[in-house]
């Protein structure tokens, strides 16, 4: 079993402070025109929220959203970037449209039957369909920069889809988003109409499609909030909100920032999963019990309840973090790498190189467990100490002599080779460039 350290530092570390004259959370202040901390409070998890373009400018926050998406860049998505799917879909009339309608062969050279062919798509949008551009996080350099901003500030994976609507359509029927959204009005109007949810704050697993008639019938009352969003207008949805828009007088294009946050039951899954180390919740039941009679079931459930309560009353909080790690972690990619550049800083390194922790990283330091000693060994921590640095899919073990300048890296600021402390020379190059080539520090410029 892994010892960990006194202090357990682990990452990513908080976002860097933004100058005084900035906002807190840049990102966050850019999806809502409230500040952080009153939105966390009022809104978030909450109820719906407008946040006019006008409100943006009034706090001398960024107006407009072009420099993160816009009909031209959805034009070089579908025309020169290779496009497949699942990167778009197309939905016409509430229903999503297969596939077959709108890809094909990517013709010589290309030996793949789902790219994106533009002239379909062309046909489709012209005819009233309504385009939806996923993981943009992935695919649009802006967007994937802003989502990774994002995220940090939000400590929770952040997903980024564009709706581009003809206008007068509505892409999809009234539904709700197990995620909360955030809505960005990029070009064009749309009216959204926000109801109530059937189901407060449902689960992934607890989808709209299994309560369609409620939905339906919830959706034919009157509307919580009947909205217009404008170029530049943002609007928060808590999941769970019953939401539908309409194009109006001309196409719409607006993005969807979706923000997968933790809740309260995966921490019941986690303790759930952890209480498989209980012997006694791991017993058989009687013999021959039929558990659908009640009651038969009544005193095996009471004794069951009887442990998992006092399982439950001191719980194992370092065994919860850790089954926490194993699915929080791998839900949220760091921020995009150069090969190339990160090669040839490795090749290349000195101790004038500046070098900075990968924004977006997830990581944990801890001591490595150690290797049995000789009967004659000293007792005294020695120079053979290791220490542990766990990420999201491999665990990099290095010397103990290295944890200092591990800790200098690993507090987010960029740092020069040369001053990282409590190594020699030589043994600051051989480090970095570990990190460089294990792709947990990144260089920066000087």
């Amino acid at each position: 079993m892994t010892a960990t350290t006194d202090r357990i530092p682990s990452g990513p570390p908080p976002a860097p402070s933004p100058p005084p004259a900035g906002p807190r959370r840049p990102a966050l202040r850019r999806c809502t025109a409230e500040a952080a901390g009153a939105f966390a409070d009022r809104y978030w998890g909450r109820r719906p929220q407008h946040s006019p373009a006008a409100r943006f400018a009034e706090a001398g926050l960024p107006t407009g959203f072009t420099d993160l998406f816009s009909a031209e860049a959805a034009d070089e998505l579908l025309s020169r970037r290779g496009l497949r799917t699942p990167f778009l879909r197309v939905a016409k009339d509430g229903a999503v449209l297969p596939a077959s309608r709108y890809t094909g062969g990517g013709g010589a050279g290309a030996e793949i039957g789902d790219q994106v062919l533009d002239e379909r798509v062309l046909d489709l949008f012209a005819g009233g369909a309504t385009l939806v551009f996923q993981g943009l996080h992935r695919l649009w350099p802006p967007l994937v920069d802003f989502a990774g901003r994002l995220a940090g500030e939000l400590a929770a994976p952040v997903q980024v889809n564009a709706y581009l609507t003809p206008a007068g359509s509505q892409g999809f029927a009234t539904h709700y988003d197990t995620h909360d959204v955030f809505v960005l009005q990029v070009e064009g109007r749309k009216r959204w109409r926000v109801h109530d949810p059937v189901l407060v704050d449902p689960l992934e697993r607890q989808p709209w499609g299994g309560r369609a008639d409620e939905v339906a019938a919830t959706a034919d009352g009157p509307p919580a909030l009947d909205v217009e969003l404008a170029p530049g207008d943002a609007l928060y949805l808590p999941r769970g909100w019953l939401h539908a828009a309409t194009a109006l007088g001309q196409r719409s294009l607006h993005l969807t920032l979706g923000v997968r946050a933790l809740t309260r039951y995966a921490l019941v899954e986690a303790l759930l999963a952890a209480a498989a180390g209980e012997p006694g919740l791991r017993a058989g039941l009687p013999l021959g019990l039929d558990p659908t009679d009640e009651g038969q079931l009544a005193g095996p459930l009471a004794e069951t309840a009887r442990l998992l309560g006092r399982f439950l009353a001191d719980p194992d909080v370092a065994e919860v973090a850790r089954r926490l790690r194993g699915t929080a972690w791998p839900a949220a990619r760091p921020a995009p790498i150069q090969p190339l550049a990160q090669a040839a800083a490795a090749e290349t390194l000195g101790e004038d190189t500046m070098v900075a922790l990968r924004r977006g990283l997830h990581w944990r330091l801890a001591a490595a467990s150690p290797a049995p000693a000789p009967a004659t060994a000293s007792p005294v921590p020695g120079p053979g100490d290791r220490v542990r640095l766990e990420l999201t899919d491999r665990t990099i073990e290095l010397p103990g002599a290295c944890r200092a300048a591990l800790e200098a890296l690993l507090g987010g600021a960029p740092v020069r080779v040369g001053d990282l402390p409590g190594l020699a020379a030589e043994d600051r190059l051989v480090l970095v460039r570990r990190l460089l080539r294990e792709a947990v520090a990144v260089p920066t410029p000087a």
